[in-house]
């Protein structure tokens, strides 16, 4: 019989990579999945992902592979922590060699595009109907990895699975949370990095915390309308997976999605921007995936609407923040 893993991480980003230091150093066994064969063999040597979490070691606790069956081999629990784009391609390479009765906790902050699923519901489509939960909040890898405290939501509606999973993340720095509302909990994580685009550019432009402030309100609840209208809980949207993590995104030094705001707004094209760094905007193909649900469920998101039209069809910042002043006067 295979020693069993307390947790297998598929995606070896920066918060892939800081999710299973954080789990070593609480004692837990852990094998973390990487794509490329070559980047898997230099990691394990270097006992550091130096592309994406540099200066950071791998604790001995961390097994590093490429090899899909060993990675999976024995393991108690799933995290999937790729972008969302590739979720479903590495969930279909992740299906025969799935550990029997493993539940998948997604760590992947999006929505697919074509289909509008939510990682959940990408992972059952493709696994079958195994258990599934979501792990969420306001957690910037780098600061994880560097030991600062960490609040973050497990959130499944299997209450058992979610107390389990809550017990396995939390530890040293790192305390979570659990929440019944998975469809919140995702939407949250997701949409999130959508008004931090829109926060990034109005930073861009040279205005003040008054224009951030307001634009972390009102996108609050623009979340909130679509949540509900998607079955989900508003209430959900006031904790860590909606208000914690919209204001990590919006104002943090290290939010990619805020960064790519104010770089467009400073007149940087998306494509320069993207072609500069190997990390992955989230919010880039989220806007699409979140302006199409508003679109098809009939919910009023304006900021949402025109972060779309800024990235997607060329508009410019300052006249998608206009535009957003000039709407038609209505109540809280």
């Amino acid at each position: 019989m295979p020693e069993l893993k307390e947790a297998t991480i598929l995606g070896a980003g920066s918060w892939g990579t800081a999710l299973a230091i954080h789990l070593a150093r609480c004692g837990r066994r852990v094998t973390l999945w990487v794509h490329d064969a070559a980047r898997a063999a230099a990691m394990s040597a270097q006992r550091e992902n130096s592309r994406y979490l540099p200066d950071h070691r791998l604790p001995d606790g961390v097994e590093v592979t490429a090899d899909m069956a060993d990675a999976l081999e024995g393991a108690r629990c799933v995290f999937l922590v790729v972008p969302s784009h590739h979720a479903r391609d590495v969930l279909t390479q992740s299906r025969r060699h799935w550990p029997a009765g493993a539940p998948i906790c997604s760590a992947s902050k999006g929505i697919e595009s074509d289909t509008l699923m939510r990682m959940s519901e990408v992972a059952r489509e493709v696994l079958g109907p195994l258990p599934v939960a979501s792990l969420s909040g306001p957690s910037f890898a780098r600061e994880v990895a560097d030991g600062h405290p960490t609040a973050v939501v497990v959130g499944s509606t299997d209450a058992v699975l979610a107390g389990r999973l809550q017990e396995l993340v939390s530890g040293g720095v790192v305390r979570a949370y659990t929440n019944t509302d998975l469809i919140g909990v995702e939407l949250g994580g997701a949409l999130k990095n959508v008004i931090a685009i829109g926060a990034g550019a109005a930073e861009g432009l040279g205005y003040g915390t008054n224009t951030i402030a307001a634009l972390i309100t009102r996108g609050l609840a623009e979340m909130s309308r679509l949540a509900s209208a998607l079955g989900g809980e508003p209430e959900t949207m006031a904790g860590l997976a909606g208000l914690g993590d919209l204001v990590l995104t919006c104002t943090g030094k290290l939010s990619r999605n805020r960064a790519l705001g104010a770089d467009l707004a400073r007149g940087t094209t998306l494509a320069a921007h993207l072609a500069g760094t190997p990390m992955v905007a989230e919010g880039v193909r989220t806007t699409v995936s979140a302006w199409s649900l508003a679109r098809r469920e009939g919910v009023a998101m304006p900021i949402v609407g025109q972060v779309h039209a800024l990235l997607h069809e060329g508009k410019p910042v300052k006249d998608a923040i206009g535009d957003l002043l000039r709407r038609q006067l209505t109540r809280e």
